[in-house]
């Protein structure tokens, strides 16, 4: 009879024992896994778009020249500052390209609203003088200068179109249009007609770029297959 309690109490305590054990070897429930980082690239699209939009309803003649007054509101805010934190996160994603372009459109923004700004003050400031207001805007060195500048980021732009013959329609359509643009408006220094079609080719510009935004978004919450959106690769 004792030697029966005995076994009877050595195989609880062994049940007991494997119970423990079994508890031990559970293994931890994993941590709750992190969000990744959302698509910042529909933001930086409308930021690109809508202010480019903007900003050629006046060279295409469609708004007053005065309306550029809150152009350049929404060149600082939505187009510089919204369109650099668009790259930033791009950045962080390991996006080089994307990066690098919302970046620098968002600086080339944030520059245009500051060079406005200094010539307007430059300006009035020479209003003061007789004669030297008309002396300070028509001066030849001004347009050269301007000139140079937009063939530079005509330049620029170009080298990113280059890469977007690897990745989908819109993008191309988007840079291509913006070279074209650049150059239309380094040529626009000295002929008011160039800049009419500047305006009028950097509205397909900043429309295209608005499309793409939307066409990504609607992807990426629909399912949807907008049209130029499929990847391609031409080089």
């Amino acid at each position: 009879m004792a030697q029966r309690t005995h076994d009877v109490l050595s195989i609880d305590d062994k049940r007991l024992r494997m119970a423990e054990e079994g508890i031990q070897n559970v293994p931890a429930a994993p941590a709750p896994a992190r969000p990744g980082l959302a698509n910042p690239a529909p933001l930086g699209l409308l930021c690109f778009g809508m202010t480019t939009v903007m900003l050629m309803f006046i060279d295409a003649k469609w708004a007053e020249d005065p309306a550029i007054i809150a152009v350049m509101c929404y060149a600082c805010f939505y187009g510089g500052f919204g369109q650099m934190v668009a790259g930033v996160f791009e950045l962080i994603k390991g996006n080089t390209f994307a990066g690098t372009a919302f970046f620098s459109y968002g600086a080339f923004w944030m520059a245009f609203f500051t060079n406005n700004v200094l010539v307007k003050t430059a300006a009035a400031s020479a209003a003061a003088v007789p004669g030297a207001h008309a002396a300070f805007l028509g001066a030849p060195f001004f347009h050269v200068g301007s000139t140079l500048i937009y063939c530079l980021w005509g330049l620029f732009t170009f080298c990113f179109f280059v890469p977007t013959l690897r990745k989908n329609g819109c993008l191309m359509t988007v840079f291509g249009s913006l070279t074209i643009t650049f150059f239309l408006l380094a040529g626009a220094q000295w002929n008011k007609q160039v800049g009419t079609a500047a305006g009028y080719v950097g509205l397909f510009c900043g429309a295209s770029a608005i499309y793409t935004a939307f066409a990504e978004i609607w992807h990426e919450n629909l399912g949807i297959m907008a049209p130029g959106l499929r990847p391609v690769r031409f080089i």
